[in-house]
C-alpha cells in the first residue's frame, strides 16, 4: 500500500487543492492528513485521511521571538519525523504555507521523497526557502516556475473541486429575470474594501436591470445596509461552482485558489488584488489572468472614486443595452480565462506522486 501524508493547512487555498489531490488518488492510497490546531482543516478534512496536528508558524520578527520560532519549528519538524516513521510514509505532499516547513525538513531528515505545490504567481517564503530541497515542486501558473531558487519547477495548473467541473444548477434564491448575472466575492480575508468599493456602484447597475449575489464575508459592519428586489447578499455561499458558471461577470480577489476556479468556470472577471497579500501575490496572479485577456484588474479604492463604475459599466453596459455577441467584452473576457484553465491539475499531481514510488 501506498502511504502518502499532506500538509496543508490553513485557508481554503492550501486546503481545497490538497484536497481534490486527495480525491483523485487510487484506492490502494492511504493518506493521512497533517495540520494545526485550531485552523480550518479540523472542519474540512475528512475523518477518513486521519488528521494529525502540530504547533507551526513563521520564522518572522527578531531576537528572542524568532528563536522562539525555531525552537517551534525544529520541535515540530521532530513531530513529522517520528509521524512519518511511524506511519511509514512513503511520499510527503504539501501545498505551501507554514506547515510545509516541518514536513519538508521531516521527509529530508528520512530521506522520503516529498512534492511541494505552489499556486501563486510569486512564491511563498517557504516555497523560495525549502523548495531546492523538495524532490519535486510543482507550480500553478507558469510565472512562478523562475521565482523558485534552486529548483526546477513543473506547471501543472492548481486543482479545483470536482463541483467546479461538472455543470451545476443555479439555487431559486438567486435572483430571477433577463439582466446580466453580477457575482461579487472577497474571499475570507479582506473583503470589507471591496464590499465599500461594490456598495457605491450597485444603486445604478441594479437600477439598469442588472442581477447581484454579493458574498460579503462575515466581518463587514456595513452587511445587509443596501436592500434591493435583484440583490441578494449573504456572508458566504456553497454554491460558488454554480454562481461562478451562470455569472455573466464577476468581481474578485485575485488569491490563487479563486483564480483557478475562474478559469474552469470560463468566468469573465473584474479583479480587484488584495492589497495587503504577501509579497503583493494577488497582483501577480491577476497580471497572469490579464495577460491572457481572461480579467479587467481595478486596484482597491476608496468609494467614491470611479475606476470600478467605470469598468463595470463599460462591460456590463452593452450587455444591458443588447449589444451584438459580436462586440460584447463579456465574451471576450471568457474566451481569456478558457485560456488560463487547467482541467486536469488534480491528475498532474497525482501521476507526479507516483513517479516518486518508482
Amino acid at each position: 500500500m501506498s502511504r502518502l501524508l499532506i500538509a496543508a493547512s490553513g485557508t481554503g487555498g492550501h486546503l481545497f487543492p490538497a484536497l481534490a489531490v486527495a480525491e483523485a488518488l487510487p484506492d490502494s492510497w492511504q493518506v493521512r492528513w497533517l495540520g494545526v490546531p485550531d485552523r480550518l482543516e479540523t472542519t474540512l478534512v475528512p475523518e477518513r485521511y486521519g488528521l494529525e496536528t502540530v504547533r507551526a508558524g513563521g520564522l518572522q520578527g527578531r531576537g528572542l521571538r524568532k528563536l522562539l520560532q525555531l525552537v517551534q519549528l525544529l520541535a515540530a519538524s521532530g513531530a513529522v519525523r517520528r509521524l512519518i516513521r511511524r506511519q511509514r510514509i512513503r511520499v510527503v505532499f504539501t501545498t505551501g504555507g507554514y506547515i510545509a516547513a516541518p514536513a519538508i525538513l521531516a521527509a529530508r531528515w528520512c530521506g522520503v521523497p516529498v512534492v511541494l505545490h505552489e499556486s501563486n504567481a510569486i512564491p511563498g517564503r517557504v516555497t523560495r526557502l525549502l523548495g531546492r530541497f523538495c524532490t519535486q515542486v510543482a507550480v500553478g501558473l507558469p510565472a512562478a516556475a523562475e521565482r523558485i531558487p534552486g529548483c526546477r519547477a513543473l506547471v501543472t495548473g492548481t486543482p479545483v473541486r470536482k463541483e467546479f467541473l461538472s455543470r451545476q444548477t443555479l439555487p431559486d434564491w438567486v435572483p430571477q429575470g433577463p439582466g446580466p448575472l453580477l457575482v461579487v466575492m472577497g474571499g475570507s480575508q479582506g473583503a470589507v474594501g471591496l464590499n465599500r468599493m461594490v456598495r457605491a456602484v450597485l444603486p445604478r447597475l441594479l437600477t439598469a436591470g442588472c442581477r447581484v449575489v454579493h458574498l460579503s464575508g462575515s466581518s463587514d459592519p456595513e452587511s445587509g445596509s443596501l436592500q434591493h428586489p435583484s440583490l441578494v447578499e449573504q456572508p458566504f455561499s456553497d454554491a460558488i461552482p454554480a454562481l461562478l458558471q451562470h455569472a455573466d461577470l464577476v468581481i474578485s480577489r485575485a488569491g490563487a485558489g479563486s483564480l483557478s476556479e475562474l478559469a474552469v468556470c470560463h468566468s469573465p472577471t473584474v479583479l480587484v488584488p488584495f492589497p495587503q497579500a504577501a509579497d503583493q501575490h494577488q497582483d501577480a496572479n491577476a497580471a497572469c489572468a490579464a495577460a491572457l485577456g481572461g480579467a479587467v484588474i481595478v486596484h482597491q479604492h476608496e468609494p467614491e472614486h470611479h475606476a470600478l463604475a467605470d469598468c463595470l459599466w463599460r462591460l456590463l453596459g452593452p450587455r444591458l443595452r443588447g449589444c451584438d455577441p459580436a462586440v460584447d467584452p463579456l465574451i471576450k473576457l471568457a474566451e481569456g480565462m478558457e485560456r488560463l484553465e487547467v482541467r486536469d491539475a488534480e491528475q498532474r499531481l497525482v501521476e507526479v506522486l507516483m513517479r516518486q514510488l518508482r
